[in-house]
């Protein structure tokens, strides 16, 4: 039935919202169908015909302002194959990757469209930030290299990732280098020189205070790479190879890595259902360098989030929290379990932690599987941890065989029945797995660190920790309403300049509200994922004093917090200190009791998403 009842006096169009929608307004105004219409709606019934043809339905009202009567239904097929090709181009590119695929099955022609190496390159482009993606290489098509790394590529979409490694933690930085078609992630390194030269005392307010200079040096530890996904990896040729032989009429869209849809021609196809249930749970091989001889190996692992009633009982709980990550200091919109270190016996990563459909893969969050593996000398290298993939208990792989032993047993226990047929004569249990563990990673909403007029300092740190060296931080800033521009535009005195004016404004606007920093990275006292210092009021409840000496001149102080404890967390409070906000930059902690000053700066996360 035609939705609307014909009675509305104004102009609008009630329209599908999503892409299909916008294909079929696009397609009745290239048709001619919308002559002088007041009102019109579309709906599909069915969606897609035959040949390309959208059954388009749509009810229009050609009344005036008073619409009582007029009403007229009519229906009417748009052939998109007659449509421009220019026009078919730019519908198709409002569509995402998994809605393309059902679009390329229609036809020969919309194949054509929807396979366009453009399109594709638009999708790998919107994922990976501050990178002109020019190349498709080593793969002849951006499809395929879409394909490749299906569907790890919110990896590079969210480039920020810190984990729950022991106390400390790290920063990773993922991004896309397209020399190579790798995913590479990157450890974030903070160093800054301590010279005896640099220490100096300075008088704070009525008190001698010591100040070390901060300069910190930032870097990748280029020499260690944390994640490496390759698109031409071994297990993506097989995988491509044994998917295009085994279905000819979906040769083209056969997923060619563990955890992707490979789509049919049926329902699923729309849904991005996988092939096997368990082909999401499954681990990813990750190779981080090309030694033969090296004895560690790490799988890729996607992660599934924890339901919201979860989360709340367990972020009630004392530290570690029921392990859940990110902790609850951090602002984050999915959580997952964090994996303890693999004993003697037991489950690493529980099934209910495994996604086993698209929709249940969490893209703000993943883990690391890594183990020692000693072998004897001539099987240096043959790992299946390092050429194959590992799959869930629960599947049948279609490339490898059925009843494949379940990853969540122990290593060196089964999941590689196929060993023999790649090394004859070489029993599984001729190797030996040790230290098993498994580090989680998570990430950041980009506008929890992106800075804006109301919210300067908002952003990723690192500060200086004196013995314990350079931490990350997260800061973020939250005001209890909103800036009332218009009422603070009436205090204006007739006699103030417009420089004036403009300055106490923008003071205003950003002096206000609390101020948290959250550590991305952590040490034995005060570990990852815990506040390290909060003011509670930017503004005039927790102004102290402006200050006139150097090297502070012209900084705002206001009262702030800091968190001390033992080691291993024990103990923990906080202690009154002084929060100095030397620019949208650059800020200090006053530690009163101790008379001394700790740095902070900004830190731009783009300066190293463009590999060199």
């Amino acid at each position: 039935m035609p939705p609307g009842d014909g009675k509305e006096d104004i102009f609008r169009e009630e329209l599908n919202p999503d892409a299909v929608g916008l294909l079929l307004l696009a397609a009745a105004r290239v048709a001619g169908r919308k002559p002088a219409l007041r009102h019109m709606y579309f709906w599909l019934d069915p969606p897609v015909g035959p040949d390309g043809q959208l059954n388009v339905w749509y009810w229009a009202n050609r009344g005036g302002p008073s619409v009582g009567s007029g009403a007229h239904q009519k229906s009417t097929s748009i052939t998109l194959v007659d449509l421009p090709t220019e026009l078919i181009d730019h519908i198709l590119s409002y569509l995402g990757p998994l809605d393309l695929v059902p679009v390329s099955l229609a036809n020969h022609v919309l194949h054509s469209h929807a396979t366009a190496d453009h399109l594709w390159q638009n999708i790998i482009q919107s994922n990976v930030p501050g990178v002109k993606i020019t190349t498709s290489y080593p793969c002849v098509s951006f499809r395929e290299l879409y394909i490749a790394h299906d569907p790890r590529w919110f990896l590079t979409r969210y480039k920020v990732w810190f984990s729950d490694r022991d106390l400390t933690g790290k920063l990773v930085i993922v991004r896309y280098d397209q020399r190579r078609g790798v995913i590479e992630g990157y450890q974030l390194l903070a160093n800054t020189r301590f010279e005896k030269s640099n220490n100096r005392t300075h008088t704070l307010g009525d008190q001698e205070v010591g100040i070390q200079d901060f300069k910190p040096e930032l870097k990748l530890h280029l020499d260690k790479p944390v994640l490496q996904l390759r698109a031409d990896s071994l297990e993506n040729a097989i995988r491509a190879t044994a998917s295009r032989a085994s279905d000819p009429l979906a040769k083209d869209f056969a997923s060619t890595t563990p955890g992707t849809t490979r789509f049919t021609t049926g329902p699923a196809a729309s849904q991005g259902s996988p092939v096997h249930p368990g082909s999401f749970a499954a681990e990813m091989p990750m190779p981080l360098d090309d030694r033969l001889t090296n004895t560690m190996f790490n799988n890729f692992v996607l992660a599934r989030a924890l339901p919201e009633l979860l989360i709340r009982e367990r972020s009630l709980l004392p530290f570690p929290y029921g392990n859940i990550w990110p902790p609850p200091a951090i602002p984050a919109s999915e959580r997952v379990s964090a994996a303890h270190f693999m004993r003697e016996v037991g489950e690493l990563i529980p099934a209910e932690d495994r996604p086993t459909a698209r929709s249940e893969i969490s893209e703000k969050a993943f883990r690391i599987r890594s183990w020692i593996e000693m072998r004897p000398a001539g099987l240096r290298g043959a790992s299946l941890g390092w050429m194959f993939p590992t799959v869930s208990g629960d599947s049948t792989d279609w490339s490898f065989g059925s009843n494949l032993a379940s990853v969540n047993s122990i290593p060196a226990q089964g999941s590689r029945p196929w060993l023999p047929s790649y090394i004859p004569s070489v029993h599984p249990s001729m190797s030996a797995h040790i230290a098993g563990q498994v580090t989680t990673y998570s990430t950041l909403d980009p506008e929890l660190y992106a800075p804006t007029a109301d919210q300067p300092w908002r952003g990723i740190w690192v500060g200086d920790y004196s013995g314990h060296g350079c931490e990350f931080l997260l800061i973020t800033q939250t005001h209890p309403t909103p800036f009332d521009e218009a009422t603070f535009d009436a205090t204006r005195l007739e006699d103030e300049s417009d420089s004036d004016f403009y300055k106490r404004k923008t003071d205003a606007r950003k002096y206000r509200g609390r101020l948290e920093a959250i550590k991305l990275t952590g040490d034995p006292n005060v570990p990852r994922g815990e506040c390290t210092f909060v003011a509670h009021d930017l503004g005039d409840h927790g102004y102290i004093t402006t200050l006139e000496e150097q090297p502070f001149r012209g900084a705002r102080v206001v009262e702030s917090n800091m968190h001390i404890a033992e080691d291993g967390f024990e103990d923990d409070m906080y202690i009154d200190s002084q929060l100095l906000l030397i620019s949208e930059d650059r800020l200090a902690q006053y530690w009163v009791s101790e008379g001394h000053i700790a740095f902070f700066e900004r830190v731009d996360i783009d300066k190293f998403l463009v590999p060199k």
